[in-house]
Parts: C-alpha cells; sequence; structure tokens
C-alpha cells in the first residue's frame, strides 16, 4: 500500500465515513456519545462498533471480549464504506488482538473507494495497533489523541491539531512542542515510527518487531517509575532498536518521576548514538498532546537554536514507497 497517500491530498473530507471502535479499555456511553459528536460536527458519517460499550466477563479494564474488539476493529477496517478507523480510547487491550486478525483480509480491504489507504487514529495502548499496521499493512497512520478521553474534551488545541491533521495534506508540515528542546544537535531523516514506551518494549519478540524498519524513534509513557523506565530502554536497547534509530523524538513523561530524572535516564540511553535528540516534543499524554503521523516519512534538524521536524521534507519526497 502507499505510505504517502496523505501527503499531498488530506485523508478526510466532509462527507467520509469514520467508525468508532474500542480495541483497548472500556468507555462510557456519554463520552462515546462526546465522540460522534465531534465528528459529526466536523462533517463527517459516524458509525459506531458494535461492541463499543462492551465489558470484559472476566477483566474490567477491557471493553468486551477479545474478540468481539476484534470483530468491531476487523468490521470497521473492512467496511468498504469507510475512510478512517477511529478508536476511541486507550488503556490496556489491543496487543491482545492482534494474533487472531487476518492481515491479509485486512490487506484487501485496506483501499477506500479512493484507491487510498484507510486511515487508523489513536495513542497511548494503541501503539500496538500502529505497530502493526505498519508491518503488516504498510501504511501510513495517526498518532493522536482519541475522542473518548478527557483531554479531548478539555484542551481546544488538542481538538483542532486533530482536525488539521484529518482535513489537511500532510507534506511540508511542521511539528514541534512549545516546550521542544535540543538534547543532542545533528539534522537526520527517516521514517516517523514508535509511539509508548511500555508497548514497544512488550512487541519485542513478536512478529510485529522482527520487522521494523529504522528510523526516527518516537518515545513517550506516563505513570512509570524512573526505575521501570530504565527496564523498558534496557530491553530496546538490547534488542538493538536504539542502535537502529536515526534519531530520537522525545515526548511526555507524565507521572513517571521528575522531568530532570527521566531527561536523564534518556541521555544515559541514546545521548551517545550520534543521532540528534529532542526532548519535550509534546505528544503522547501531555495535556495539549500533539498529534504525529507515523509511516511517513521526515526530517529532524536539531542544529540551529530551536528544533525542526518536518514531515516529508522535501529531501525525502518521493523517497521510500
Amino acid at each position: 500500500m502507499n505510505r504517502t497517500a496523505y501527503l499531498h491530498s488530506a485523508p478526510l473530507s466532509q462527507g467520509d465515513t469514520v467508525a468508532i471502535v474500542a480495541p483497548s479499555g472500556p468507555s462510557t456511553r456519554s463520552s462515546l456519545r462526546r465522540a460522534v459528536g465531534y465528528f459529526e460536527a466536523w462533517g463527517l458519517t459516524v458509525r459506531v462498533g458494535e461492541h463499543v460499550l462492551d465489558r470484559h466477563s472476566r477483566s474490567r479494564y477491557l471493553a468486551g471480549e477479545d474478540d468481539a474488539r476484534r470483530h468491531d476493529l476487523v468490521s470497521a477496517w473492512c467496511d468498504p464504506e469507510v475512510d478512517a478507523v477511529v478508536s476511541l480510547r486507550g488503556g490496556y487491550g489491543a496487543m491482545r488482538l492482534l494474533d487472531g486478525i487476518d492481515w491479509a483480509e485486512m490487506r484487501e480491504h485496506g483501499l477506500r473507494a479512493d484507491g487510498r489507504p484507510k486511515l487508523l487514529t489513536g495513542s497511548s495502548d494503541i501503539t500496538a495497533l500502529h505497530e502493526a499496521f505498519r508491518a503488516h499493512l504498510d501504511i501510513s497512520s495517526l498518532f493522536s489523541p482519541m475522542p473518548g478521553n478527557d483531554v479531548f474534551q478539555d484542551s481546544s488545541f488538542i481538538r483542532n491539531d486533530v482536525h488539521r491533521w484529518l482535513f489537511e495534506p500532510w507534506a511540508g508540515r511542521e511539528l514541534i512542542g512549545p516546550k521542544a528542546e535540543i538534547l543532542v544537535s545533528g539534522q537526520s531523516a527517516g521514517r516517523f515510527m514508535g509511539g509508548n514506551l511500555s508497548l514497544l518494549a512488550a512487541s519485542l519478540g513478536a512478529p510485529e518487531s522482527a520487522s521494523s524498519p529504522s528510523g526516527l524513534l518516537f518515545l513517550e509513557d506516563i505513570d512509570e517509575d524512573i526505575y521501570r523506565l530504565d527496564n523498558l530502554l534496557i530491553q530496546l536497547a538490547r534488542a538493538g532498536k536504539l542502535d537502529a534509530a536515526t534519531g530520537f523524538v522525545l515526548g511526555s513523561w507524565h507521572e513517571c518521576g521528575t522531568l530532570d530524572e527521566v531527561q536523564d535516564l534518556l541521555e544515559e540511553y541514546v545521548g551517545h548514538l550520534g543521532v540528534p535528540v529532542i526532548w519535550e516534543q509534546g505528544f503522547g499524554h501531555d495535556p495539549n498532546a500533539l498529534s504525529v503521523p507515523f509511516g511517513v516519512d521526515g526530517l529532524l534538524d536539531a542544529t540551529g537554536a530551536a528544533p525542526r521536524l518536518t514531515v516529508s521534507a522535501s529531501t525525502l519526497d518521493g523517497g521510500h514507497e
């Protein structure tokens, strides 16, 4: 499939159809109602997965049985009238779905009516799906705040930013947080990839991890003690994932200890690798989290007074297909 499909044409336009699914944790009827309202106000037709408000019979932290959540995800993706699949919220559970998915079927039904790939959106636990869609479908996706979460309601910045990524082309877009700073200077190009550190570490040894290409590695996490972050980073380091990166974009580390502690730890792991590193990019679990396109190429320029991060910079346009 085409990873460059949304560089020069917007992913969505008014009248398109999005499907809301719950691959991970449970949600409420009121948050679902709000989520549907956001997209309908943007002129989109909304379909809701059959099991979105289910609860797992054993584990109340899951939005329904694995088979039911998987059914909603696959049905939405394979629906010929659906243009994008939106994850309602994160939590935990998306990785439990992966081994039961028929990826050949997903590839067969992965194109919209206009011939472009469908779009997956979501963040946090949805990192597992971004990685799987990258590995099995080779398409771009949008790591973005989810409409069932409170931050989507609380932050007009988030809503406006998500709207721009959905309704405007991606080529040339700059994405840099207001507090971003350079930890290691340099310039590097590569594919945007990564997401939640815990999910990336949990996927080591799985098929998706085995097929991981090099690129600009985005990392963030939430509610992890500093020793846990150390453990997660050593897993990536021993698996060769840190050495393979062409640069690092470090996002939010909400409730992961003091920022100074986290920064010192991350510098220990990635500061000596000879590639550019930027800190506090603003994506992840920040209250005004930026969306990030995954699967596209871009340029990290950390040579000036302030870092720049650009989607499909001119040096890369038309590069990797």
